[in-house]
């Protein structure tokens, strides 16, 4: 057996590291004049990974770049030391960017604060059939995305999506504490498949007005004012309306309130729907949302068969929007609209009455959504999108908030 002193003190290394012998070869080739390429050919590694061995365990004591051996496997031996502190954990300023734009409150237009439901945690994340915490809710991509516009210049702002992933989920990092986690997207930790509604389309549905004639430049995005749709559905038959702008994915909420004797009284047979998404109610609430904005943004509409649009000939004439229809059993044509749906969901959970938010809590709702920096957007805020499409219109300077 060999001697207890000759012994290795930690497991090799694997082999996708650079060994101490292949450390010397670098100095050798390095002392001849060799280039990245050719060390990397002579090694058998890839150039990227010479390049960086070089600028990141070089010699720099004497003021140069020199590369030695030795020197460089006491850089790289140290760099490999665990555990290491998390960067959230020890640099505060960073810290509290990321927790603020995690878990901020909502405001509304005017700048007051809206709490939404009081939600107690209870050390593990709340399902999506119980009420949820409204914070600003900005995704760890979008935090991470974002900074890099705030502090162009600040390389310690520096910060993965990942590492704030880790900060919430990897126990002992020390970071950023565990009930933040209420305030991601979802609800759930695995997506599960949801039942599709099976029915037919629509008798006031005709050919004209069906998603295959709607104009090209809605389907590329390139001109703005092509809108999508829908409602999300609550407890106790109530609902809020959504409406998407394609190009921008601008947000707006339409209030739904119950009309009167709903819940009270026996629905008359043919009559209005007393639960306040009815089609005419729901033609009234898009004419007095959408009419706020420039016709030049308000050129279309796309909504499915559902038969709260059955008035979409009168809609068309008081609020100058274009109306088709999506194919049956096809929510993927509204994929913009979708896709809001679900984020809007953090805030308005299924199961919950729906009924109980009023309009100043919508538009705070969707003040937080369209202040969130999107990637399709190249981390703009789709307000910041709209503010430029209006000052384009108007041609001067609009706030949209």
């Amino acid at each position: 057996m060999a001697p207890s002193h000759l012994a290795r003190s930690s497991k090799p290394l694997s082999e996708r590291y650079l060994s101490f012998a292949e450390r010397e070869e670098i100095a050798l080739l390095r002392a001849q004049g060799a280039g990245v390429r050719e060390m990397a050919r002579h090694l058998g590694r890839a150039a990227s990974t010479i390049s960086r061995e070089l600028r990141r365990n070089a010699a720099t004591r004497g003021g140069n770049l020199d590369y030695r051996a030795t020197t460089a496997q006491w850089h790289a031996e140290r760099a490999a030391r665990r555990p290491k502190p998390a960067k959230l954990a020890s640099h505060a300023p960073l810290r509290s960017y990321v927790q603020e734009r995690l878990s901020g409150l909502v405001t509304r237009p005017d700048g007051g604060e809206v709490n939404g439901p009081a939600v107690p945690w209870k050390g593990r994340r709340h399902g999506p059939r119980q009420h949820r915490r409204w914070a600003r809710a900005w995704s760890p991509e979008q935090i991470a995305a974002r900074r890099q516009l705030d502090y162009p210049d600040d390389e310690s702002m520096r910060i993965s999506h990942e590492a704030i992933y880790q900060a919430l989920y990897v126990q002992g990092r020390g970071a950023l504490k565990r009930e933040l986690t209420q305030c991601l997207r979802t609800g759930r930790a695995l997506r599960v498949p949801r039942a599709r509604a099976q029915s037919g389309g629509k008798s006031f549905v005709t050919p004209e007005v069906l998603i295959s004639e709607r104009p090209a430049e809605a389907e590329d995005r390139a001109v703005p004012g092509h809108w999508e749709g829908d409602l999300i559905l609550g407890l106790n038959s109530s609902a809020i309306g959504t409406l998407v702008e394609r190009t921008t994915r601008f947000t707006m909420l339409l209030h739904l309130p119950p009309m009167e004797g709903h819940g009270t009284q026996p629905r008359a047979k043919n009559g209005p729907a007393l639960a306040g998404h009815g089609a005419e109610a729901v033609r009234d609430a898009i004419t007095r949302t959408i009419t706020t904005l420039p016709e030049q943004v308000r050129r279309s509409l796309t909504w499915d068969q559902g038969a709260e649009m059955a008035q979409h000939a009168r809609l068309r004439i008081d609020a100058g929007l274009k109306v088709y229809f999506c194919d049956p059993h096809s929510p993927w044509q509204r994929g913009t609209n979708e896709n809001t749906n679900g984020l809007l969901r953090q805030y308005f959970p299924k199961g919950t009455n729906l009924g109980a938010y009023d309009i100043e809590e919508l538009a705070a709702v969707a003040a937080a959504l369209n202040g969130r920096p999107r990637k399709t957007l190249g981390w703009r805020t789709p307000a910041e999108a709209l503010d430029g499409v209006r000052r384009s219109v108007h041609g001067g300077v609009a706030t949209t908030t």
